[in-house]
């Protein structure tokens, strides 16, 4: 019995390897097969002969096809390179690759396996090719797989393929990633072929921007199949600098593909989808945002935490009172339940238990479920407001909105001034439209008798300057007495959108949700646990996970100053004094305590230089092939930076050179101003830059360059501790 079952397994094994080699077969031959027309292109144009490589073909595929149940995504990219000068050798001299993996993707808990494929054969000069033995010569390493190619030289042609075949179930609909790129990448492509392959009950969104060639369908013997190219050539290669976003200027494509089995299901699509499966959607209209949002917008949720809020209150205003009762609502269905997700995260309390502490615990998880929401409140209290439909800056203009994941909503309450409410995370503040949408052209979705989404318009959203988005530090210096060290004490100020990046990476759930605790009167979640026990326990473990965070955190902190510098700290310490979390213009603000050793003081004689320059942190030193720019420059949001450092000046020496750190550049893009004077015995240096736009014309590039140049500059600067 044994030997049979041993035997079947044999058999089982030998025919799974046997299935493997020939999928592997099959790939192979549809990329370097007979009818590869590309297998004999070794030339590129003379144009082409300076770049570090010119890729001869990139063929990308997508494939959506379905069987019963299953459901099967393939994707795959061919590129044949060559190879120009010795950076290019060393980018392609290793590949990486997992040669299995999960399929993430479908409904419930029937998870399969993906498999990927890899091809890579290298091409001399003369034409004599060289296959890549990927089983043999991968090496695993990580949960990955990595390839080193032997004796790669300047001049070889690397041809390869990557093929990932995705299988999983889906009874119902499901939304694939979308995708979007630019056709151009970091090296110029001479040819270009994009297919794309579906069938019935997948709808398809695709267009192509700012001169791409359009998709052509293909025709097909199967009326229930669909084949799609999209072929270039000539592609001139991408910069990508800083401050620049590809997908609004640069020539591109934007797809989404839309799983859904039945009409019942395409209705629950959150997708702008085609009427039909073979029609391939490239616009939706104003008309069809309105016709998508006024179902899924609409008062739904108990309020009755808010009207427990709103007893015995009185405020100024009705502005007043929705922001109140927003950073309520912040609190109420989420903050509120952080410990418990990071409790059922950590598997500290079991998600069985933990949540059953709560009574009735409701949380909102999405834009539309916070809207939804919070429409039920502005209903009741009879204000009027309106949805706000953006999209962010970086993927373009509204009226060229395809994927329904690149929407942002959020509320415009009209009370006295408009107050703009976004769904909250945990640092979230009323009135502040998020960076990523404002000054950009929006929909407006309006609401009649505060129910029900009855028309659309399009407007243009408010914009913040650099005076609402400003970081000011207060520098103190205090020399060691052997002038070996120092020792600094900042103290950090942030508000509008330079508190968004920072109140993140600096704040812990610690730091924050005890705040609320106090402010609204609730119970901590070990409070609701009774049994004195279980108590016990859960107070031990979540007080050692908190020392391991705060452990990391403090790590974290110190990383960040060192990067911030450019060099070395120590003796570290943070403490932050108001998280920022209650208005707009509430700083965020921390303190500050570390040392610097053996760094920015040099002896010189009998004196000290002093690189005073630098305790502004690192700024940015322009490479010589940015000087010139071709691209228009778009940024996060306008903002500033303020620094003040003060400094006793060590007894017995007097300050020199003051001169050069008096600097002044400013212009429509921005500017840096920087100041330095000597008050009785302290050194007081003062520095100011800032960024005017969001959006500038590559006219302005100059402009930029100049105060860029002057800030750089400024920490090159040096002052003289003469003794006297």
């Amino acid at each position: 019995m044994k030997t049979r079952i041993l035997t079947l397994l044999f058999v089982c094994i030998t025919g799974m390897a046997h299935a493997q080699d020939k999928a592997k077969a099959e790939i192979k031959e549809f990329f370097w097969g007979k009818n590869d027309a590309y297998k004999n292109s070794n030339t590129i144009p003379d144009k082409w002969k300076n770049e570090s490589a010119v890729v001869i073909y990139k063929n990308e595929n997508y494939d959506f096809h379905k069987f019963g149940q299953n459901v099967t995504y393939i994707s795959s990219v061919r590129k044949r390179i060559k190879l120009l000068d010795q950076a290019a050798v060393t980018e392609f001299s290793e590949f990486s690759f997992k040669d299995r993996f999960m399929s993430s993707k479908g409904n419930g808990w029937s998870f399969k396996k993906g498999t990927n494929v890899v091809g890579i054969k290298v091409v001399k000069p003369d034409g004599t090719e060289r296959e890549i033995n990927v089983n043999e010569e991968a090496v695993t390493a990580d949960d990955e797989k990595k390839i080193a190619i032997s004796s790669l030289e300047v001049g070889d042609i690397i041809d390869f393929y990557y093929h990932s075949t995705e299988p999983f179930k889906s009874k119902f609909q499901y939304g694939f990633e979308p995708v979007e790129q630019t056709l151009g990448d970091d090296y110029p492509i001479m040819n270009l072929k994009l297919t794309f392959k579906t069938e019935n009950d997948f709808f398809v969104n695709f267009n192509t921007y700012n001169g791409a060639p359009e998709l052509k369908q293909i025709p097909t013997e199967d009326s229930g199949e669909r084949r799609y190219e999209l072929v270039a050539t000539d592609i001139a290669k991408n910069d990508f600098p800083r401050w620049f976003y590809p997908l609004a200027e640069l020539p591109c494509y934007k797809f989404q593909v839309y799983f859904a089995r039945s009409g019942k299901f395409e209705e629950m699509a959150t997708a702008y989808l085609p009427a039909k499966e073979d029609i391939i959607k490239q616009t939706v209209s104003k008309e069809e945002i309105l016709n998508y949002y006024e179902t899924k917008f609409r008062p739904y949720g108990d309020i009755g935490d808010i009207k427990d809020f709103l007893k015995k209150k009185t405020f100024k205003s009705n502005a007043e009172k929705v922001r109140e009762v927003y950073y309520m609502t912040r609190h109420a269905y989420y903050t509120r339940y952080i410990e418990a997700f990071i409790a059922d995260d950590t598997k500290i309390i079991n998600p069985y238990e933990v949540y059953a502490y709560y009574k009735n615990p409701v949380f909102l998880r999405s834009e539309q479920e916070f809207i939804n929401h919070f429409m039920v409140f502005l209903k009741d209290q009879k204000l009027d407001y309106d949805i706000i439909v953006a999209t962010p800056r970086v993927n373009g203009s509204i009226k060229d909105l395809l994927i329904e994941n690149n929407a942002s909503v959020m509320l415009r309450v009209n009370a006295e001034e408009p107050v703009y409410l976004q769904f909250f995370t945990p640092y979230t503040n009323a009135d502040q439209v998020n960076f990523t949408i404002e000054d950009s052209d929006a929909y407006v979705l309006k609401v009649s008798k505060g129910k029900k989404v009855t028309d659309i318009e399009t407007i243009k959203l408010p914009a913040s300057s650099y005076k609402d988005n400003f970081t000011k530090e207060v520098v103190n210096v205090a020399l060691a007495p052997d002038f070996t060290s120092m020792k600094i004490n900042r103290e950090s100020s942030l508000c509008g959108h330079n508190k968004d990046y920072e109140q993140g990476d600096k704040m812990y759930f610690f730091d924050y949700v005890y705040e609320d605790y106090n402010k609204y009167g609730t119970e901590q979640l070990l409070e609701l646990v009774r049994n004195k026990k279980r108590k016990e326990q859960y107070t031990k473990e979540f007080n050692a996970l908190k020392e391991k965070l705060k452990e990391k955190q403090k790590k974290e902190f110190e990383e960040s100053v060192e990067t911030e510098y450019g060099f070395g700290i120590d003796d570290h310490s943070l403490e932050i004094t108001d998280t920022g979390r209650f208005g707009k213009a509430m700083p965020f603000t921390f303190k500050e305590t570390f040392t610097i050793k053996d760094n920015l003081i040099k002896k010189a004689g009998g004196n000290y230089v002093f690189e005073i320059g630098k305790l502004i942190g690192e700024q940015i030193d322009l490479e010589d092939k940015e000087q010139n720019r071709t691209n228009n420059i778009y940024m996060s949001f306008p903002r500033s930076f303020e620094e003040e450092i003060s400094m006793a000046i060590p007894e017995g020496y007097t300050v020199t050179g003051l001169d050069k750190l008096n600097k002044k550049v400013e212009n429509a893009a921005g500017g840096f101003v920087s100041t330095a004077t000597v008050e009785g015995n302290t050194l007081k240096v003062k520095a100011y830059k800032y960024y005017t736009k969001s959006y500038l014309p590559n006219s302005n590039w100059k402009d930029m360059v100049a105060f860029l140049d002057a800030a750089y500059q400024f920490t090159q600067e040096k002052v003289l501790l003469k003794k006297n």
